[in-house]
């Protein structure tokens, strides 16, 4: 099973912004321990800055995935590009955020993304993952 997890902005710095948010371990050693716990995916990782690199990765991995794992950063909240994307695609679209949006700003309570996702899943860290990896599998 291909799952493709696209990460959006400032995802990158995971590990060293916002520890108390975000916890202290950065994508570069999560990624290798979630594909040792599932072996049975072929998982391939990519985070962009870039709103148009999303959608690009989107429209790309949305045809040959068999499932996406989406954090779309920010861009959640104001990307309706993005969620268009989202809706565009056949595979399967996981929503995911690591702390729980709906306990911080009010701006951060809209999804442009959520409409168009299988699901979402919210404030477990990079746990969000695992468990959005798990809700593919299941399917």
């Amino acid at each position: 099973m291909k799952i493709c997890i696209i990460n959006g902005p400032n995802l990158n710095l995971t590990g060293l912004r916002e520890p108390g948010i975000y916890g202290s371990k950065g994508f570069e050693s999560f990624i290798p321990e979630l594909q040792s716990e599932f072996p049975v995916c072929e998982l391939e990782y990519f985070q962009s800055n870039v709103e148009g690199e999303i959608i690009n990765k989107l429209q790309e991995a949305g045809f040959s995935a068999d499932g996406i794992i989406l954090n779309g950063g920010g861009y959640t909240h104001t990307s309706v590009a993005i969620g268009d994307a989202v809706r565009a695609i056949k595979a399967p679209v996981v929503e995911v955020h690591m702390s729980n949006i709906y306990a911080r700003e009010e701006f951060r309570h809209k999804s442009y993304i959520s409409g168009g996702a299988r699901g979402v899943i919210a404030g477990f860290g990079l746990a969000s993952y695992r468990l959005a990896l798990l809700s593919l599998l299941n399917d």
